[in-house]
Parts: structure tokens; sequence; C-alpha cells
């Protein structure tokens, strides 16, 4: 109930940070004041006051934020426990098959198969090749270099 709350917190401070930072006036707002922009000393914080408290606010909300984002962050880390089980939902309903005996073979099945033309497989482990038939090699005299010259 508490993480909720400080859910709540948390996107409130970020909303009020927003909402202080559109407020504050840039760089570029001073240069008005020498036109006749005047008339911010007669505010509720005097002349340089709202930029103080404005500035000052938003740092401490800044850090309040990262606080409670470092601080959710540990718990999460801290709170989150290993799944002994993992749910497997409309699976874990299935009953399990029956294992055949080891010495055991599969009762054949009662659908008709269609022929499947089998190949010649590779020998397995160190069984011999079975001997391929291969075209015949002829032998050829060999060649005796010219003598004489």
């Amino acid at each position: 109930m508490w993480m909720l709350i400080l859910n709540v917190v948390y996107v409130l401070v970020a909303i009020a940070i927003i909402a202080l930072v559109l407020m504050q006036r840039g760089s570029g707002a001073q240069a008005g004041s020498g036109f006749g922009g005047g008339g911010a000393s007669g505010t509720v914080f005097g002349a340089r006051g709202a930029s103080n408290f404005l500035s000052k606010s938003t740092k401490w909300l800044a850090i309040a934020f990262f606080g409670i984002s470092l601080f959710m962050a540990w718990y999460a880390t801290h709170s989150a426990r290993p799944t002994t089980q993992q749910n497997l939902g409309v699976m874990s309903e299935l009953p399990a098959a029956p294992a055949a005996p080891a010495g055991e073979l599969p009762k054949p099945s009662t659908v008709p198969s269609t022929p499947i033309q089998q190949t010649p497989a590779a020998p397995a482990g160190n069984a011999p090749a079975a001997p391929q038939e291969t075209a015949p090699v002829t032998e050829t005299p060999p060649v005796t270099p010219p003598q004489g010259g």
C-alpha cells in the first residue's frame, strides 16, 4: 500500500518539477526590464525573490525525485524473489503422458502412413561402411622419358 502512495507522490513531484521549470524566466527575460518592463519589485516575492524561490524549489523537488527513484529501484531489487515454479497456465492442467518402460517399444499407430522412399543412411559409430559402386579405374602405362640426345 505504501508503494502505491510513494508512486503517487513520485508522479506529483514530477508534475511539480515540470510546472516550476516552465514558470521560471529564461536568461533573455531580464533584457525586457530595461525597456519599461518593470513592476517586478511589486510582486509577492520581490525583485529577485521569485527567481530564487522557483530555483530553490526546483532544486529540492529534483533531489526528492531522484531520491524516490533510487529508493524504488533499491526496493524493487531487494524485494524480488525468485519463482520456484513457473506458471504454465493451461499447460499445467494437462495430464502427463505415461512413459513407456525401457524394454518395451511403443504400440504401432492405427493411422495409415504414406510410403517414404528411404535413402541409404551413413553408418553410425564405428560400423564399417558398406562398399559402394565406383567406376572402374583403367591403368595407364608409365611414361618413360626419351633417351638420347
